[in-house]
């Protein structure tokens, strides 16, 4: 697997990769620190979480090694769901309905009849919207797959994490703008 990524030497980098971390899981440090391990000693990150990798095709250091590990870590805690990109509707209400970032007024009594016959991107920028009639946000955390890494957060954040992840090297985009 390649793709984009940071130069690992940039200090500047590992603390935007950080702060994302950060603002994503807020009460969860151990997101923070997966992603500084995979930053800092990418071989010993790829031995310690090889089964997990091994799932994605990973099975040595790449540059956006460090941006892997946050979205495994973040979906290991509930924060994000990953789904695919022909997932159904029904399958992605599931997968966000069980974050644990997910709002605590339900977007889901906004949906029109008709919207869950969408195909999946056109259904996730519609959860995105109805998400931002709520005050909040799902934010794609782009790994170059064919799937979409969606956690949510609060809607005024949004621009934060976008330009926090271009610090980075990567990218993330709001769902439903």
């Amino acid at each position: 697997m390649s793709g984009p990524g940071p130069d690992t030497a940039d200090g500047a980098v590992l603390v935007s990769l950080t702060a994302v971390a950060s603002l994503l899981a807020p009460d969860q440090p151990a997101v923070a620190e997966q992603v500084r391990y995979a930053h800092e000693d990418p071989e010993g990150y790829v031995r310690t979480y090889a089964n997990r990798l091994d799932d994605r095709g990973i099975d040595e250091p790449f540059p956006g090694l460090a941006w892997i590990a946050l979205v495994d870590a973040l979906h290991e805690r509930g924060l994000l769901a990953e789904f695919d990109w022909k997932e159904s509707a029904e399958e992605i209400r599931f997968g966000l309905s069980g974050l644990v970032s997910r709002p605590s007024v339900d977007p889901w009594t906004l949906f029109d009849d008709g919207e869950s016959e969408l195909t999946t991107h056109d259904f996730l920028e519609v959860c995105g919207r109805h998400y931002r009639e709520v005050g909040a946000a799902l934010v794609v955390l782009d790994i170059e797959s064919d799937c979409y890494p969606v956690a949510g957060l609060r809607a005024g954040r949004v621009d934060e994490l976008v330009s926090l992840a271009r610090n980075a090297g990567f990218a993330a985009w709001p769902l439903g703008t």
